[in-house]
């Protein structure tokens, strides 16, 4: 049997491993949901917060897992 502290550390691993795992589709999902919102502005918006429509349709062309 494991001593109490072994338990407590490979506790510690796992919460950090799901933890991480959460952060990274959260983040996934919120840059899915931005490029979603680029992708369905029009020349006007683009404008004024200064993206032309060639930059806006690279970012938003790119999978969610691409920075």
């Amino acid at each position: 049997d494991c001593p109490p502290a072994a338990r407590i550390a490979a506790r510690s691993r796992f919460a950090g491993f799901f933890t991480g795992l959460f952060t990274r589709f959260a983040e996934w999902q919120e840059r899915h949901e931005q490029r979603a919102h680029l992708a369905g502005m029009d020349e006007r918006m683009l404008k004024d917060i200064g993206v032309s429509h060639v930059d806006a349709a690279r970012e938003s062309g790119k999978p969610f897992w691409q920075a």
